[in-house]
């Protein structure tokens, strides 16, 4: 079981957890822990899906040409902005010249990893991607992805002769080799994205924890003083805050800035 356990996880193993149960007997899978059925990520994954949903409603309700708002106008930088990391700019440069009809695929991705490593910054919530599965599962969504693309872009054949290698002679050592260095784009994609959020969250909670065992001692012997004690955990936390954010933007655009490139090759012409 994950080590924290969110208020949001215990509702929803609550009201739920009889039909996760019910669900994962029909599929003859056992949980590992029968009385908590729904773990704590998938709780978290389904929180940043949800959230991302509602936020991208209330955009939609709220776009205009004329007066765009705040929220609109942060919207836009993620599609495109001056430093160039936007998910059109990522596109654009590395998807080849159809690129525009990737950014929904692309760009849910992105956003979906963005909004669970930023839950990890939220008190009493992780972030889905510190869990291998996680980062697994979209992974697994962008192999698909972009051997789908190349399969329609070349046909079945076309795509074959792709991992063959420009020399024929050389096709059956090429062959093999291209499938596994394609293959391993997987892992490439998951242990990156896991690794490093991980890294960062368990940073922050080592850190958060060591600065607020202090102030719980102190409020027990004195209201004053563990108010002043709390003074330092509210503010040294800051900063990893702000290394657990600039974390999850880099590796969202890790993660977007990659399937634009095997896009890319996918679908590359032989010239």
């Amino acid at each position: 079981m994950d080590q924290h356990v969110s208020w949001l996880t215990q509702f929803a193993n609550h009201y739920l957890g009889s039909l996760a149960l019910a669900l994962l007997s029909e599929l003859r899978i056992k949980p590992d822990h029968p009385e908590m059925p729904i773990p704590e990520h998938v709780v978290m994954a389904l929180t940043a899906l949800v959230l991302g949903t509602v936020l991208a409603l209330l955009l939609r309700a709220r776009l205009s040409v004329e007066r765009p708002g705040p929220s609109q106008q942060i919207a836009e930088m993620l599609l495109t902005n001056p430093m160039g990391f936007g998910i059109n700019d990522v596109l654009a440069e590395n998807a080849g010249h159809h690129w525009q009809k990737y950014v929904p695929m692309v760009g849910s991705i992105a956003l979906f990893i963005l909004l669970s490593n930023l839950l990890g910054v939220i008190p009493l919530f992780t972030s889905p991607t510190a869990n291998a599965t996680v980062p697994l599962a979209c992974a697994i969504i962008t192999f698909v992805y972009f051997n789908w693309q190349g399969l329609k872009h070349h046909g079945p054949l076309g795509y074959a002769k792709h991992f063959a290698g420009p020399v024929w002679w050389l096709s059956p050592l090429m062959f093999p080799v291209e499938i596994l260095s394609t293959t391993a784009r997987l892992l490439s994609l998951t242990v990156r994205l896991w690794a490093n959020i991980f890294a960062s969250d368990l940073i922050y909670g080592l850190f958060l924890g060591l600065f607020t065992a202090p102030v719980v001692w102190a409020w027990t012997k004195s209201p004053i003083l563990g108010i002043v004690l709390g003074v330092l955990p509210a503010l040294v936390p800051i900063a990893f805050i702000l290394l657990h954010v600039f974390v999850s933007v880099v590796q969202t655009y890790v993660f977007a800035i990659l399937p634009a490139v095997y896009i890319g090759l996918a679908t590359a012409d032989e010239h």
